[in-house]
């Protein structure tokens, strides 16, 4: 097999393995990710691209798989950019009643199409009231829901959080936005 001098395959040995119905096919072996030194890091924007980033870095766009070995804990290129369709996001909740309605809100979001999973959160802030000694104990609730947000849409989501009872803040997108990614100044390997 040949490829391209930029290719990451290039020097990877060939191999030739059986496939699903017998036959004997050439391929590649396993590429294991190379040691990475010198690393800088990236805060990630809205508007990044791996290709523009490489150019940024490299010179060279296609070398932007140098940064995907660099970062192997995304599985893939588009949730290291915060793209991934599959996201997350976190609304603070005002309960109706105590004790909240918690099983309501669950069945509701997770019978909701393209709501992938329902994490409830409360805890208890400690807030001392201003000019004096005196602390109360406040209840501090949220819901972080992922969903794929190419079938939903952040205002659906509060919506049903409403029919709840529940008062949902504005949705607060738990994502790689403001994150920061390796970019390998050298790669040996």
């Amino acid at each position: 097999m040949s490829f391209s001098t930029l290719s990451r395959y290039r020097l990877v040995p060939d191999i030739a393995a059986p496939n699903r119905s017998g036959r004997v096919v050439a391929g590649k072996d396993a590429r294991p990710l190379p040691d990475v030194a010198g690393v800088l890091t990236h805060t990630v924007e809205a508007g990044d691209r791996l290709d523009q980033l490489a150019f940024t870095f490299y010179g060279q766009p296609l070398n932007y798989w140098r940064i995907c070995d660099a970062n192997p804990d995304f599985l893939s290129p588009l949730a290291m950019l915060g793209k991934e369709s599959v996201a997350t996001a976190r609304f603070a909740l005002a309960a109706p009643a105590e004790p909240p309605p918690w099983a309501a809100l669950i069945a509701t979001l997770t019978g909701t199409v393209g709501v992938r999973e329902v994490t409830v959160l409360e805890d208890i802030e400690l807030v001392r009231t201003p000019g004096s000694e005196v602390v109360t104990e406040q209840p501090v609730r949220a819901v972080l829901v992922t969903y794929h947000s190419g079938n939903l849409t952040e205002r659906a989501i509060r919506d049903a959080i409403t029919s709840t009872g529940f008062t949902p803040g504005v949705g607060e997108q738990l994502g790689q936005l403001g994150q920061q990614i390796a970019i390998p100044t050298a790669v040996r390997g």
